[in-house]
């Protein structure tokens, strides 16, 4: 398996939405994730597209509109996400369970080579079908708050220390509530506008 750039483009865009989310912005425009990914919003329109369809994510039209998850960060799994960008898991399709093709060995059931990419396969998907959007998104906090960095998405403004308490989740939950589902350029302005 080789993830395409349309692959991992589709994964990195979930892990900003989930990384947005999880500070309190959920809702990100696509070019706030293409500015921050340093893609063409078109292209990355396209993909999101794609994760909409498969239910990973949802869109909000107007001018507060954009991108946010679909589902729970827990019940995002790799693995799904990856057969839905990009096919099968498996390295031939003699060895996939989602796209199976007879190939040209005349022995299927004695070839080594088949026995190999089975476990090659299996090894690849239950690694992927383990971690969810949330294990990516918790490792990536905790990382980003260890050495100090703010998300692109999130202005240097505001900073990541700010948004985050001593254990990793928002400073603010359980404190006030959302003022709603603005994007994060929008909230931006407001913040800045508070403390001027």
């Amino acid at each position: 398996m080789k993830l395409s750039k349309r692959g991992e483009y589709a994964l990195r865009a979930l892990i900003d939405l989930g990384i947005a989310q999880e500070l309190g912005f959920p809702i990100l425009q696509a070019s706030e994730l293409a500015m921050k990914e340093k893609l063409p919003v078109k292209f990355l329109e396209q993909i999101l597209a794609q994760l909409k369809l498969g239910g990973y994510v949802k869109s909000t039209r107007g001018k507060l509109g954009g991108y946010s998850l679909a589902k729970p960060t827990r019940r995002i799994k790799f693995g799904s996400v990856i057969r839905l960008i990009e096919g099968p898991l498996a390295p031939i399709r003699c060895v996939s369970q989602t796209g199976y093709a007879r190939c040209s060995c005349p022995d299927e059931v004695h070839c080594g080579l088949r026995m190999l990419m089975l476990d090659v396969r299996n090894a690849i998907a239950k690694l992927l079908d383990r971690y969810t959007l949330k294990d990516i998104v918790e490792i990536t906090l905790r990382k980003l708050r260890r050495d100090k960095v703010t998300p692109a998405f999130i202005p240097s403004s505001i900073g990541l220390q700010s948004m985050l308490s001593t254990k990793g989740s928002p400073a603010f939950r359980g404190r006030r509530k959302l003022n709603s589902v603005e994007p994060i350029s929008v909230r931006t302005e407001k913040i800045k506008t508070q403390r001027n």
